[in-house]
């Protein structure tokens, strides 16, 4: 559909058009002109040159197009054709002006494209009811096309704004990782995925070692951003976009790890591990010079009928509870 402006034409009045006689005599064009002239709200165009009428149509932006079916060097049925195979000009109303009433020649015309057929010269209240007709149709399209148009982009608009809320329920505010409840929700759901389909499902529960004493001795604002640096090693290890990483609570992290195996996931831990420690974040325990670290919990479990995803989690937390028994900054397996 061509982008056209309704109000171009006038649309508080119905029957306005905008009419494009595509004809090379003369006498015709003058007949048409003036017969239309006493006509309120119709704007007369007319092209000379087949050749030239697309060009122009895309131009003026008709309502109407009259078009001859005899013309010097183009045939009428070929311009028809490429009306309509022209993105901008191929919904625009046709009628074609012939020299006889032939029901062959109609029919081809009908078939081209054309909406209307007339034998020139029609009486003249004949033509501007099939103008008004025709035009009055193809700005009801318009409108409607238009119509459409502004709902798919309020429904986007919407989707999109919808897509943001969703982001930032999901989201927890310091770290832009999940929260909670966005943890609880998916792990449910991966859960139960692994029950009907018998997979391996892992969990990482991390811990920031020593985080009170970070903040005691640096500053809550120090801790804030430590708790970032530590998301985003965290969200950096995710490999897959079923991976998800979250803010279980306060300093404690949480990596559901959908369809993974012990070995799969223990590599992924230590490396999470090593990671936070490489950043060299500055820390006075347990010693002086000391560089902040995390433990990690971790367990593996294929979920049976009737079992709930609570084992996996109390499983991971056995671990990260080992981990930090037994000296912290390591992945203990619940």
């Amino acid at each position: 559909m061509q982008d056209l402006q309704v109000d171009e034409i006038n649309a508080t009045d119905e029957n306005a058009a905008m009419v494009l006689l595509v004809n090379d005599q003369a006498m015709i064009v003058e007949a048409v002109r003036r017969g239309l002239a006493s006509q309120e709200n119709i704007d007369f165009h007319f092209c000379a040159d087949p050749h030239q009428a697309i060009a122009q149509a895309i131009r003026i932006k008709p309502t109407v197009i009259l078009q001859d079916l005899v013309m010097p060097g183009l045939d009428g049925l070929t311009l028809v054709r490429e009306y309509r195979s022209n993105a901008l000009t191929r919904d625009i109303p046709i009628i074609v002006l012939s020299t006889e009433e032939d029901p062959l020649v109609r029919s081809a015309a009908f078939a081209a494209g054309a909406n209307d057929y007339l034998v020139k010269l029609p009486d003249n209240i004949e033509l501007v009811a099939r103008i008004r007709y025709h035009s009055r149709s193809y700005m009801t399209l318009l409108q409607r096309d238009e119509a459409y148009r502004a709902l798919r982009v309020s429904q986007q608009q919407l989707l999109d704004t919808n897509l943001v809320l969703q982001r930032l329920m999901n989201s927890d505010g310091l770290t832009g990782l999940s929260n909670r409840r966005h943890f609880d929700e998916y792990l449910e759901l991966e859960w139960r995925r692994a029950i009907r389909e018998q997979t391996q499902m892992s969990l990482m529960m991390i811990d920031v070692d020593y985080f009170k004493a970070y903040n005691d001795n640096f500053g809550h604002l120090d801790g804030d951003e430590a708790l970032r640096q530590v998301a985003k090693a965290i969200r950096s290890s995710c490999s897959r976009p079923s991976d998800l990483p979250a803010r279980y609570g306060g300093e404690e992290f949480a990596l559901v790890l959908p369809n993974t195996s012990p070995g799969g996931a223990r590599l992924l831990a230590e490396k999470l591990r090593q990671t936070v420690a490489g950043m060299n974040i500055p820390h006075i325990v347990p010693h002086e010079g000391s560089n902040l670290t995390v433990s990690i919990g971790l367990a593996t479990l294929v979920p049976q009928v009737g079992s709930h995803s609570r084992q996996l989690i109390q499983s991971a937390d056995q671990g990260l509870y080992a981990a930090k028994n037994n000296g912290r900054n390591q992945v203990v397996v619940g």
